[in-house]
């Protein structure tokens, strides 16, 4: 399948409370109504934006002009390599074709090292199959918690929201533990969370952990916590400083 390709508006300089710095490459595989809304999302804090999308229909670049727009098969190495995809932050399969949302996330990790895969599943018997085996970092059902993935994803970097719950009175996050953090190295019991957090499990290269005492930390687990919302900022801090 030929490739069509339309480039975004120019939208001048971002806001000044954004950083250069801090900007991120995102593409999108799936232009439907879900993967415009992503898109909105990012692009409004002033990341660049990529929009895979193999469907006539759905190619409507009108609708999202700030974005960047490709009429190719995401599901193909040289169409991902013509977009760049090697230069991308983070990627999200928002299609409404779940086989299509896994070969994507799986070209992308591994063919292409892309540091964060978002996912969308369509089908909840099929949930089982969106694991880091496929490519996936955070696999999610609903087209508003993937909307919310998507911006955490890009603006927070390696701390992701998974879902909301109790009406809002708590929430599950993914905080990923990066290098230079001082809890590497260390147990658990080190890790003092404040009375309204939990750390429900582990993460560490496909495998889940149960939270014992003794556990010492590594570079890029991944922390499955329950956080009251005021103190998630309180939590990344926590978990991201460096001696």
């Amino acid at each position: 399948m030929g490739s069509e390709r339309y480039r975004g508006h120019s939208r001048g300089k971002p806001d000044a409370t954004i950083r250069k710095a801090t900007l991120m490459r995102v593409a999108i595989a799936g232009a439907g109504n879900i993967g415009q809304s992503i898109a909105h999302a990012v692009l409004s804090a002033g990341h660049k934006v990529l929009l895979i999308e193999r469907q006539r229909p759905h190619y409507r670049p009108a609708q999202v002009p700030d974005a960047d727009w490709m009429l190719a098969d995401a599901c193909e190495v040289d169409v991902l390599e013509a977009a760049g995809i090697h230069t991308a932050d983070v990627v999200i399969a928002a299609t409404g074709d779940d086989k299509v949302n896994l070969v994507f996330a799986l070209l992308c990790k591994t063919e292409f090292a892309v540091p964060r895969v978002v996912a969308r599943v369509n089908n909840p018997s099929n949930q089982w199959l969106f694991t880091q085996q496929w490519g996936v970092d955070v696999a999610v059902s609903t087209p508003s918690t993937l909307v919310a993935a998507a911006e955490e994803a890009v603006s927070r970097g390696e701390v992701v929201r998974l879902m909301t719950v109790h009406h809002g009175e708590g929430n599950i996050i993914e905080v990923t533990l990066p290098t230079a953090s001082h809890l590497v190295g260390r147990p658990l019991t080190d890790l003092n969370l404040p009375a309204d957090a939990a750390l429900l499990t582990i993460t560490r290269s496909g495998n889940l952990l149960t939270p014992a005492p003794d556990l010492e930390l590594q570079a890029d687990d991944q922390l499955i916590l329950l956080v009251a919302p005021q103190i998630e900022d309180q939590i990344r801090d926590q978990l991201w400083f460096s001696d």
